[in-house]
């Protein structure tokens, strides 16, 4: 497992102040996609993020989907090329 750099940890840290007592798990997949379109070469472009908060329930996919990029502010799109999301309440498959 590699240590994560300043763009994880920054994203780590908006998380846990978005979403109090949510559990998630935040992936780094740029090795993955190494030479493909976005990769910057900063081994920070491309992320696949799980979390489960019970601030999600009923709220659709969209709707935690963009909670998820707000918290993150000008990083997806900006600092991180893509963000894979999958947002759900506890209780949820």
């Amino acid at each position: 497992m590699s240590t994560p750099g300043p763009v994880e940890k920054e994203m780590e840290s908006l998380l846990r102040a978005a979403f109090p007592d949510a559990n998630f798990a935040l992936s780094n997949d740029s090795a993955s996609h190494h030479g493909h379109s976005g990769d910057d070469g900063s081994g920070e472009s491309h992320f696949s993020l799980r979390i489960e908060w019970a601030g999600f329930a009923g709220l659709n996919r969209v709707a935690r989907q963009r909670a998820v990029n707000k918290a993150l502010g000008d990083l997806p799109g900006q600092r991180v090329h893509a963000l894979a999301i999958r947002a759900t309440a506890p209780g949820e498959g």
